[in-house]
């Protein structure tokens, strides 16, 4: 018998979802993102100025940080002092990549929207629910830019969301918790736009294969998911800050 998944779930229903807008005071962007029990604060900051190697260009750049505190899951993570270890690095390259992708650079204009993707509590998916709720802060930087007449229109071409997806005891489930990213036979991480385009697909068979029709449904899945999240973000802009959806 195939086990229930948390909370009643159906195979392709996502774990409820609230995005927080105004979570702190201090950036012009700041989402708290709870996706379950993950929990992600996403803040984004500006700086009127670029990487030393885009200066000559007139563009505008946007970059991501991830990390995870050192209670963020059971056992205590330490802090990267120095610098982010390898898995922090790879993701904060995906969200940067995942976010870049939608922005128009000649409209931003020279100067840097940093985004930092602080996980309080991990529970799986963290990488996707930094890349949907810094998408949300990115959306709110840019809007204190337009508030200010700093530039003429918005870089945002269209949102931009991530979500999970795998094969689990046989089955294609979406927006695995930890408990089934653990014992997943197949799992995928897929970024997608609000029109529906590929950014971005990540995974493989755990110890085992999978066929074309599979990959076929996970992205069918993932697609499903997106457009759930890409609606979510577009609620969550609607309202006034600190306010849930």
């Amino acid at each position: 018998m195939k086990s229930p998944r948390s909370g009643g779930r159906r195979a392709d229903q996502l774990r409820p979802l609230t995005i927080t807008r105004g979570y702190t005071k201090g950036p012009p962007g700041s989402v708290l993102i709870r996706l379950g029990e993950t929990m992600v604060l996403c803040t984004a900051t500006l700086e009127e100025s670029v990487p030393e190697w885009r200066e000559e260009s007139g563009l505008g750049w946007v970059t991501a940080e991830y990390d995870m505190l050192p209670g963020s899951t059971g056992k205590r993570r330490p802090r990267a002092r120095v610098r982010a270890d390898g898995r922090a690095t790879e993701i904060q390259r995906l969200i940067g990549r995942s976010l870049r992708s939608v922005v128009d650079f000649a409209k931003l204009g020279p100067r840097s929207i940093w985004l930092d993707c602080d996980v309080l509590q991990a529970d799986g998916g963290t990488r996707a629910a930094s890349i949907t709720g810094a998408y949300v802060a990115l959306a709110d930087a840019v809007e204190r830019l337009l508030q200010q007449r700093t530039i003429p229109g918005s870089p945002l071409r269209e949102a931009v969301a991530a979500v999970s997806v795998g094969k689990v005891d046989g089955r294609i489930l979406l927006d695995l918790d930890y408990a089934e990213d653990s014992r997943a036979e197949v799992d995928f991480n897929v970024v997608m736009t609000g029109s529906g385009e590929f950014v971005e697909v990540q995974g493989g068979g755990e110890g085992t294969t999978f066929t074309r029709a599979e990959l076929d449904r996970m992205l069918r899945t993932a697609a499903g998911g997106v457009r759930q999240l890409v609606a979510a973000q577009q609620r969550a802009l609607a309202r006034r800050r600190s306010n849930q959806v």
